[in-house]
């Protein structure tokens, strides 16, 4: 059985073990904000999702992680329609995420109905990375 809910500090171990760029301090903020989901396999954590607001009133899907030996299964779909209406009962009426152009996200947002939006390119030498690839979609 699937279930989604919000991240508690309980979840901070198995959060950790997926997420390697969310500093500690915006972890609680996370938690207090509730701008994370844990899903749940039979009551076994698989996978995450967090997000903030960008130009603090759009919602921005910042995290989506499923645990390597679970890919393929739609967990990740569930938790994108999870977080989806979720923001649409909040009266969020479009959404935004972002992925490398280097990875295969782009393909699974793009089957969700997200369309490309921009793209940010940075070239300094230690921030140095693929083109990030923005996509919206209207609820």
């Amino acid at each position: 059985m699937i279930t989604i809910r919000y991240v508690t500090n309980e979840d901070k171990r198995f959060w950790f073990e997926l997420d390697k760029h969310l500093p500690e301090a915006e972890f609680e903020k996370k938690v207090r904000d509730r701008q994370g989901y844990v899903l749940f396999e039979d009551n076994e954590p698989v996978g995450i999702l967090r997000y903030n607001l960008f130009w603090d009133n759009t919602p921005f899907c910042t995290m989506l992680y499923i645990r390597n030996d679970k890919h393929g299964c739609g967990y990740g779909l569930s938790l994108m329609k999870h977080w989806e209406d979720d923001m649409k009962s909040m009266g969020y009426g479009m959404l935004l995420t972002s992925t490398r152009e280097d990875e295969e996200a782009q393909y699974f947002y793009r089957k969700l109905g997200y369309e490309d939006c921009g793209n940010l390119d940075i070239f300094y030498p230690v921030f140095e990375q693929p083109t990030e690839l923005f996509l919206s979609k209207k609820l």
